[in-house]
């Protein structure tokens, strides 16, 4: 995918460095993940090594966002599900490259045979919800005190979004 310069891609290699610094980025801002430890470049050259696919969204200067799936369930009934998340580098937010990442991630995920995308957003992340909303993601429900960040509870919106044969019936 290309607008105006901005580009997006399977995800490499040498994308590891900038993905960990992004993800960061969400872990230290508390605003879009459970996760407290910050990441290393292992942990996501280990997820580049799965079938899950990882997206990057760059522009003139390099790599400024991303999303990835992970493992849903471990059970082979949901081999087809994939979770995921998006992030954008903190001065590139409210540009549109969530969307661009999220918009590709879908489009990957789909020619990798699955049917489903979900994921869980804190409920007073609107930018979140609002781009979920703008892709045709479903607010299925709310996981109330999912978990504790930073000794809060917090809740969570489920989303999910139907892809390539089962989303046919969709409107």
């Amino acid at each position: 995918m290309s607008i105006s310069g901005i580009t997006s891609r399977r995800a490499e290699p040498h994308d590891v460095p900038v993905i960990v610094a992004i993800y960061n980025q969400g872990i230290e801002e508390r605003i879009a993940t459970f996760e407290t430890r910050p990441r290393v470049d292992s942990d996501i050259t280990s997820s580049l090594a799965s079938r899950f696919p990882i997206v990057v969204v760059e522009d003139a200067h390099g790599v400024v966002a991303f999303a990835s799936t992970s493992l849903y369930r471990s059970r082979d009934c949901y081999a087809g599900i994939a979770e995921f998340s998006v992030y954008a580098e903190r001065s590139h937010r409210r540009l549109g490259l969530g969307r661009i990442a999220l918009q590709s991630l879908m489009d990957v995920a789909e020619k990798e045979g699955f049917w489903k995308l979900v994921s869980r957003i804190f409920v007073e992340n609107t930018a979140s919800r609002e781009l979920c909303r703008a892709l045709g993601f479903r607010e299925v429900g709310i996981y109330r005190r999912h978990g504790k960040l930073d000794g809060v509870w917090r809740d969570v919106v489920i989303v999910e979004r139907l892809l390539g044969e089962a989303a046919i019936f969709e409107k």
